[in-house]
């Protein structure tokens, strides 16, 4: 099965002929130039593909698509509001090497101990929060100066020193 990363989300329609603003955290500007499709979780763990037509940059943050067969703007309203993932190899050829989007799939190291992958990034404007498992439940690891110890690519991991009893709110 293949695994993939959720890198935004189709926030509106644009224009009449069916393109969508893909608003996105791939911490760089980019059109998606050769990229086949995206995916749309239509329920959980059930991505289905929607293939690409065009692609052009609106902004830093925003990429417009169009989708094959998506001809109208009435088309392509259905798809407002949806988030959008890539498969795991497009996901690492189109995200920013230093964007937070970046860390998805490494694992978050705290001393001795290997916490959990993170599955979810979200980005605040004085911290960034790493979504893990941590003993079956959902848990959110601040990272800013003063948990972040180091960020090892090379082994997909994160090094943090967490507060005391951070951890054990979430069980």
């Amino acid at each position: 099965m293949s695994q993939y990363f959720k890198i935004g989300k189709l926030v509106a329609v644009h224009g009449l002929g069916g393109e969508l603003v893909l608003q996105h955290s791939l911490g760089k500007k980019t059109s998606l130039k050769g990229l086949e499709c995206i995916f749309i979780e239509e329920q959980k763990d059930n991505f289905i593909p929607y293939f690409i037509e065009t692609t052009k940059i609106k902004s830093d943050t925003e990429t417009l698509l169009k989708f094959e067969k998506t001809d109208s703007r009435e088309s392509a309203k259905r798809f407002s509001s949806r988030e959008v993932w890539l498969e795991a190899e497009d996901f690492k050829k189109y995200a920013g090497q230093s964007a937070p989007i970046s860390l998805l799939g490494y694992h978050v190291i705290d001393g001795e101990t290997d916490l959990g992958e993170i599955i979810e990034i979200i980005e605040q404007p004085h911290q960034v929060l790493c979504a893990i498992m941590y003993k079956g439940k959902e848990a959110l690891i601040p990272l800013h100066e003063d948990t972040l110890n180091k960020v090892d690519k090379k082994h997909r991991k994160v090094f943090v020193d967490l507060p005391e009893g951070l951890l054990e709110i979430y069980l």
